[in-house]
């Protein structure tokens, strides 16, 4: 890893984000940005509002669940 990219986890798949990065960024590079989501980072979920300011750290454990209507 450079010192220009920090280690996490995505759905159980280890994952090299930018330093710094956000949440926001991370829906972006996985193809999910303006989607309906849940996500949690570290066993906690996330309000949509926090997407943006919510950084991303070295070792994070993030899911990703996109909502799906339907019956």
């Amino acid at each position: 890893m450079s010192d220009a990219g920090i280690s996490i986890q995505v759905n159980g798949e280890r994952r090299e984000v930018p330093a710094g990065q956000t949440v926001s960024g991370l829906l972006e590079t996985v193809g999910l940005a303006g989607r309906p989501v849940v996500v949690e980072r570290n066993g906690a979920a996330l309000f949509p509002r926090e997407f943006p300011v919510t950084r991303l750290e070295e070792g994070d454990r993030v899911e990703i669940v996109r909502v799906v209507a339907g019956g």
